[in-house]
């Protein structure tokens, strides 16, 4: 249960604290995640082409730490992650489905998800910029564009409903007939459990402190985003409609990091600057970190690189591969990160859904590109 008396900040410009409070957990973000190479679709091609699982497990490590982090927060009251979009009745198996697999084959085209082109476009990569325009056009035209009416019209609609909501401590609940507090650390510990015994378990990981560090710190970014949204930023009475919000972020509701909506929500900014009804929120202030903390690491290390596209083929990738992540971003409900880390620290059915559905549409495209490769040699 949320604690309203709790005025950190002034209300004025709550807004305002909690999108630079996200900027600098996204700087922060960004400069470890060109560190350690953080990239779901990378760790995903390691394991099918030299099965190499360090960077899978390092991922691993940075959710059961999201996780861990987050249901802590939710268990002792700082945040209430039921308010979070991700554990709601609806179901949209469909959608979780066929859009994790759309941008599964999207990030594996395009060499990396939004995050990760994020991240390359601060160490110089012009394709990187070219893939986020595009996903960027893409994801808004999914939320409120043309690409919305077969989203919300045929896909959406498609769905199972859970009385209680789809996150796994409701559904635990209400099969083995205990509360829902109890059932919430049952369920954590369990999963934490089963993922630090994986990831442990391989000595060579154990000896990786770069592998450990950038998991870690990861998995920390995204309980202290979930903290900034929903503890900071809850206003349990919004002046103008007199009902509970949660300032400085696109859904009012608590957030943590995720970056195709916010991509979209960020390009509608730029493009509409001047209109005074819009605000650089929790979302758009990650975006705009997460580029610049990898920029700085880039320029502090001296590694710094202009790159570009090798041929007419690898640009045609890149920006199919931006259209199809902006679509299966915005219809599963996130991306890698919004469903991989964020979703699934909430222990919501449908984040686990969406990110093994991304999982496969990347390794079954990359599995086909090889194919095609050896074919054509």
């Amino acid at each position: 249960m949320l604690d309203p008396a709790h005025p950190v900040f002034d209300p004025e410009h709550l807004g305002a604290t909690i999108a630079w409070l996200g900027f600098g957990l996204a700087f922060v973000f960004g400069a470890v995640a060109h560190r350690v190479n953080f990239c779901t679709m990378g760790a995903v091609s390691d394991v099918i082409n030299i099965g190499d699982w360090g960077r899978m497990r390092m991922w691993l490590l940075a959710i059961a730490v999201a996780m861990l982090g987050a249901n802590l927060l939710h268990l002792f009251g700082y945040i209430d992650l039921e308010r979070s979009m991700y554990p709601a009745a609806r179901f949209s198996w469909l959608s979780y489905v066929l859009g994790g697999l759309l941008f599964g084959v999207g990030m594996t085209l395009a060499s990396g998800c939004g995050s990760r082109n994020l991240v390359r476009l601060g160490g110089g990569n012009l394709k990187s910029l070219v893939v986020l325009t595009f996903l960027a056009v893409s994801a808004y035209m999914t939320m409120k564009g043309v690409l919305a009416v077969p989203r919300a019209g045929v896909l959406d609609p498609v769905a199972l409903h859970f009385e209680g909501g789809q996150g796994m401590p409701n559904l635990l609940a209400g099969l083995a007939g205990m509360d829902v507090r109890s059932a919430r650390w049952i369920a954590t510990g369990f999963v934490v459990t089963a993922l630090l015994l994986f990831i442990l378990k391989d000595r060579e990981f154990r000896r990786s402190r770069e592998l450990i560090l950038g998991g870690a710190v990861v998995g920390l970014v995204i309980a202290a985003g979930w903290y900034v949204t929903g503890h900071l930023g809850y206003v349990p009475e919004d002046p103008e409609t007199l009902e509970e919000t949660f300032a400085g972020t696109n859904t009012r509701r608590p957030e943590s990091f995720s970056f195709v909506g916010p991509v979209g929500y960020s390009l509608e900014l730029l493009l509409l600057w001047t209109d005074s009804s819009l605000r650089v929120t929790f979302g758009v202030a990650i975006v705009a970190g997460l580029v610049l903390g990898s920029l700085a690491y880039a320029l502090v290390t001296r590694n710094f690189r202009w790159e570009t596209f090798a041929s007419a083929a690898d640009l045609r990738n890149h920006v199919l591969g931006g259209v199809l992540m902006g679509f299966g971003g915005i219809t599963a409900m996130g991306c890698t990160i919004g469903q991989g880390l964020s979703g699934v620290s909430s222990l919501a059915l449908g984040s686990f859904l969406a990110l093994a559905a991304i999982v496969a549409g990347s390794a079954v495209t990359m599995r086909f590109l090889y194919w095609r490769l050896a074919g054509k040699g």
